[in-house]
């Protein structure tokens, strides 16, 4: 039987949906105040109830190394050609002692209990440096430089200090140096072996190291580095194949002059942050400059195989659109008409624009998320005919629930959907006149990303009166709408027109935030969603002025896109990765206490 996409999903796919790829470091002075404090507590642990030796310890063997370590660690790394920011090295310090002292307090226990059967506090302070080095190289190997004889001397600092000054206060035997020396040789061996089997689903798919892109990944979403775009974009041009694309323009001439322009390009804005067509409806707005009027880039019928891997691409197809742009005629038909459905619960709506029939699919309420390909592709073809008009496919895009929505071909939407549009252009034929057509727009920027949600572009409304009656589209800038969202904002514009669609672009730029997907409506509440939207359309509204409308499209051939199955395989890696990593790292983490314990209890 035929399913849509949730069916087809791995469960490493999911994961990686799910997931919060992103995190933030705290504030240095929040992280280093509460260094301050772990470097007492572990003192405490391991020198108390004898004062004079924990005061030295704290401040001479703790303290004094990891305030060194946290402020000498970013100019060693980019030494050693990497990179690792201040409040990064400053957290990764905190972090350490998340570990050390939970060791310690066990330790210290079990010493107070059977101080005859557990090794000496000398040799829990050595026994500590292990895991801080595993865990450090760990970080420094995936954030900074992905090279472990570059990386360990930058790891090994300020644990090394912190033993000198541990046996600066306290002497040690040949015993307690040699089983320093294996504590730190185990805890190197031990984060080898996690790295290359956390690494392994990446290579064995791409050939490349996953945990190399870590920093470019980091350098692109924080600073949109250019030499880490590239690396990237690299990464995503080694399997991209060649696609025929095409872009469609539907464009409302003022005064002889483009006043609205909808870009619909078969292109799917991602794969993720800038990269590529990610952040496509404001690269292709930049592109089509002033001489487009106000450009809306609504999200076509396509999928993440029609995502582009780089600049270039873009490039091409903006080129295709300014070409088009400036050969557009107006249209041979002046009848237009409102924004129409064949009959209720249908799929699809429709709106008769000279040569063109615009038509915006949404499943709202029910999920609402990306429409393959080859589904609009047939569409398109069963629905044009000699004489008729143009069809322009747009995916509303409208109704968030994770890991569902898709609608593919052969599947039981997918028939749905022909047969709606179908009757939705009919009905739009038959609601037009010749009347006139005046259209409006506005804009509202100044959202936030991590804030609100929002892509760069905001908030844009169209308004056309056609018909007899005014429809008006509004389309946000972001990675689909939060179920159940959709209904109660169209509710609210139709007391402002005659009929209103909400739709967003799909921009994956808005993943670069904690949180993954960040749809519309999870971080901006309803209310304001709504008040902002009412007034970007009375504007719109306002705006309304006599056009002339132009359609047109062209093909752009030979362009490179990731292509099929690169999504789902880059995914299922990654969630293998995550897996892999999620399933090492405790395992590891015992061999390391393990494997120390061995040798502790061997040369106590």
């Amino acid at each position: 039987m035929a399913a849509d996409v949730g069916s087809f999903e791995s469960p490493g796919q999911r994961e990686v949906r799910r997931g919060h790829l992103l995190f933030r470091a705290p504030r240095p002075p929040v992280t280093l105040a509460l260094t301050v404090v772990a470097s007492a507590g572990l003192a405490a642990l391991l020198w108390l109830p004898d004062t004079p030796r924990f005061f030295e310890g704290f401040l001479l063997a703790i303290l004094v190394p990891a305030l060194i370590g946290t402020c000498a660690t970013p100019a060693l790394a980019r030494w050693v050609g990497g990179r690792f920011e201040f409040h990064r090295s400053a957290f990764l310090t905190l972090t350490l002692f998340v570990l050390m002292i939970p060791i310690a307090l066990i330790w210290r226990g079990a010493y107070t209990v059977w101080p005859g059967s557990v090794p000496s506090l000398l040799l829990l302070a050595a026994f500590v440096a292990g895991p801080a080095f595993w865990f450090r190289h760990l970080t420094l190997y995936g954030v900074s430089r992905a090279s472990h004889s570059r990386t360990v001397g930058v790891s090994l600092l300020p644990v090394a200090l912190y033993l000198l000054g541990v046996f600066a206060i306290s002497p040690p035997s040949i015993a307690v140096v040699a089983a320093t020396f294996l504590f730190l040789l185990i805890a190197f061996a031990c984060s080898v072996a996690l790295i290359r089997a956390a690494d392994r689903p990446m290579r064995r798919e791409f050939h490349i190291s996953g945990v190399s892109l870590i920093r470019p990944l980091l350098d692109h979403v924080g600073d949109r580095d250019s030499s880490a775009t590239d690396a990237l974009e690299a990464f995503f041009l080694r399997t991209a194949v060649e696609a025929d694309l095409k872009v469609r323009l539907l464009v409302f001439y003022k005064d002889g002059h483009p006043h609205v322009t909808l870009a619909l390009p078969t292109v799917h804005p991602g794969p993720f942050a800038a990269l590529g067509a990610s952040d496509l409806p404001r690269k292709l707005a930049d592109r089509l400059g002033p001489e487009a009027g106000t450009v809306l880039v609504p999200h076509t019928p396509s999928d993440h195989d029609l995502d582009l891997p780089s600049e270039k691409e873009v490039g091409q197809v903006a080129d295709a659109a300014r070409a088009l742009l400036r050969r557009l005629t107006p249209s041979k038909s002046s009848r237009a008409g409102p924004l129409v459905a064949p009959y209720p619960k249908s799929l699809a709506r429709a709106q008769l624009l000279g040569d063109a029939a615009l038509v915006t699919v949404s499943r709202a309420p029910a999920p609402t998320d990306d429409i393959a390909y080859s589904v609009a592709d047939r569409l398109v073809r069963e629905l044009t005919v000699p004489g008729g008009p143009s069809i322009a496919l747009i995916d509303g895009h409208n109704s968030y629930i994770e890991g569902e929505g898709d609608i593919l071909y052969g599947t039981p939407s997918a028939e749905q959907l022909v047969k709606d549009a179908q009757a939705a252009v009919a009905a739009a034929s038959a609601a037009a006149t010749s009347e006139p057509v005046e259209v409006g727009v506005a804009v509202r920027a100044g959202y936030s990303i991590g804030r609100d949600g929002i892509g760069p572009q905001g908030l844009r409304a169209v308004a056309v009166r056609a018909g007899g009656k005014v429809s008006a589209y509004l389309l946000i800038d972001g990675n689909n709408l939060v179920v159940g969202l959709r209904e109660p904002i169209v509710r609210a514009l139709e007391k402002v027109v005659d009929v209103a669609e909400v739709m967003t672009t799909d921009n994956h730029v808005v993943h670069e935030v904690d949180g993954g997907i960040n749809p519309v409506g999870e971080r901006y509440p309803l209310p304001r969603l709504i008040e902002d939207a009412t007034e970007v359309v009375r504007r719109a509204v306002a705006d309304l002025a006599p056009v002339e409308v132009r359609y047109g499209e062209a093909d752009v051939p030979s362009v490179r896109v990731l292509g099929p199955g690169h999504t789902a395989r880059l995914l299922t890696s990654l969630g293998d990765t995550l897996s892999m990593f999620t399933n090492m790292f405790p395992a590891m983490f015992l061999l390391l206490l393990t494997g120390s314990l061995v040798v502790a209890f061997a040369l106590a």
